[in-house]
């Protein structure tokens, strides 16, 4: 077994038995490798995300989040490939680097056989570039999830600059540009700031404390849309 397909293994051992531990010399006598492979496996797998943590004592060993793991995905190659074309397509927003994560991951998982496959169709994908795509702060991205306050430098179709203090509220996306809706308290009122035109940001320490109303977007409902995991 090479050291991919044990770590998938190492994981899939630890799912199945938790929330009981494995001991690391129970592991190596599963896997036929030393303790001190097993220890290495899994120090990379926690660095890797994959939350595992040790439990000290005589019967102690190896334990899993369960619900925060994932059972085998298993996606065929073509599949695989138009995930990847479909992560590939969030350069520019808020989400690239998650998609970036998340296509690693993807890949991780899969048997090696289809990721050699998967390689090959996507050698044959190729993509037109739009041009460069003014990125989204992270630490905007970063305020839109964690529902904190942001300062913010803004350059206005004119290029004047303007320092405002806002509340994130949510995103709005385009195949062109994607807008940061807050509450601007400069302004007293909901504002859609186009990401490529914040010239600076500077997250605070003060949480968020509107919600968006539909209202508050001043575009025709059937031109809008909200995001769907289904």
């Amino acid at each position: 077994m090479n050291r991919t397909d044990r770590l998938y293994a190492l994981v899939e051992e630890l799912r199945a038995v938790s929330p009981r531990p494995r001991s690391a010399r129970w592991l190596a006598q599963r896997f036929e490798v030393s303790s001190r492979t097993v220890e290495r496996d899994i120090t990379a797998l926690q660095q890797a995300g994959v939350p595992i943590w040790a439990e000290p004592g005589r019967t102690g060993g190896y334990v899993v989040d369960r619900a925060r793991t994932l059972p085998p995905v298993n996606l065929s190659p073509g599949e695989a490939v138009a995930m990847a074309v479909a992560l590939h397509r969030l350069a520019g927003t808020p989400f690239a680097l998650a998609a970036g994560a998340a296509l690693r991951k993807l890949v991780a998982v899969m048997p090696p056989a289809d990721v050699a496959e998967a390689h090959r169709l996507a050698g044959r994908v190729h993509l037109i570039d739009r041009g460069p795509a003014g990125p989204v702060p992270a630490a905007v991205a970063d305020a839109v999830a964690a529902g904190r306050v942001l300062r913010l430098r803004y350059a206005d179709r004119g290029g004047s600059d303007s320092l405002r203090d806002v509340e994130p509220l949510a995103y709005l996306g385009n195949p062109t540009h994607w807008y940061l809706v807050a509450w601007c308290r400069l302004r007293d009122g909901v504002r859609c700031f186009r990401t490529d035109r914040i010239v600076s940001v500077r997250p605070l320490a003060e949480p968020v404390t509107r919600e968006l109303r539909p209202e508050d977007i001043d575009i025709p409902r059937d031109r809008v849309r909200p995001l769907s995991l289904v």
